[in-house]
């Protein structure tokens, strides 16, 4: 099997940057006429990687909206994702762990393990106990071609006194924490790593020490693009040099399409990344 990196960079390359995010929360599930439950968050996951499948590379199934249904949800979580990479897709698990020692190597088996019930592609990751302590999750993640994204700067306002406070004189938080994801990444076979970052398109990324050296050859989850307000014409301004390792998520912006125009959406949203029109 191809390296992660390898493997996203040949969807992003086949499709454009955009990344479906799977966001099953109660209100949209109502507006699609679906239980709240799992059975209505399992439904609502398969019909949108049935939309996605052919139109973009990537999805991003949120593990909190199927986990508030217990063991259920996590059942629906299992069949949404499988069915994802059966069509092709790269599914990046929105799971925000993060811990240290065994409790590490359980979370990292858990969504990166082969043959794992929830195996993804990748996983989103916390490294707020100290990026070390993820260790697990690398070592797992490139012994079987699978990656991760570690929280970098994140859109949320209240997070920007944390990821942006000074290490020393020379490093923010955030700076430490993409050096030490490049480190990891050293080596590593095609133009992209394994291991990822996660920063918001509605950040000031440079104000956090992230320039385009700090970034290269690191593979880029960017949530708040659509509802939140970032557009893809917006992608170069914001990312520059390193605008083409970008992952661009959406959620509600697509999915508020409801389900008789998902694919739809999915197709026009994806062909504005790409710079062609979507008529």
């Amino acid at each position: 099997m191809s390296s992660f990196g390898q493997r996203l960079r040949a969807a992003l390359d086949a499709h454009g940057p955009l990344c479906v995010g799977i966001d099953p929360h109660e209100a949209l599930l109502r507006s699609w006429g679906l239980d709240v439950s799992a059975a209505g968050a399992r439904e609502f996951g398969l019909r949108t990687v049935d939309a996605a499948a052919g139109r973009t590379g990537v999805v991003k199934p949120q593990v909190a909206f199927y986990e508030r249904f217990g063991a259920a949800g996590f059942a629906a979580l299992e069949d949404v994702m499988s069915a994802a990479r059966s069509a092709g897709l790269l599914v990046i698990a929105d799971a925000k762990r993060g811990d240290i020692g065994t409790t590490m190597d359980g979370y990292a088996a858990a969504w990166l393990m082969p043959g794992a019930p929830l195996e993804a592609d990748a996983v989103t990751l916390s490294p707020y106990l100290g990026a070390d302590a993820l260790h697990a999750a690398f070592s797992t993640a490139m012994s079987h071609d699978k990656g991760a994204f570690v929280l970098a700067a994140t859109s949320n306002p209240e997070a920007a006194p944390v990821q942006r406070a000074r290490v020393d004189e020379e490093e923010t938080v955030a700076e430490r924490v993409a050096h030490d994801v490049a480190a990891r990444n050293i080596g590593a076979p095609g133009s992209l790593g394994p291991i990822g970052l996660v920063v918001g398109a509605t950040v000031d990324r440079r104000s956090f020490g992230l320039t385009d050296v700090v970034l290269a050859g690191t593979p880029i989850l960017a949530p708040g693009f659509g509802a939140q307000g970032a557009e893809p014409g917006d992608l170069s301004r914001l990312f520059g040099y390193v605008a083409s390792q970008v992952v661009a998520s959406e959620s509600r912006s697509i999915l508020s399409a409801g389900p008789d125009r998902l694919a739809e959406r999915i197709r026009e949203r994806a062909a504005l990344y790409r710079g062609e029109s979507d008529g």
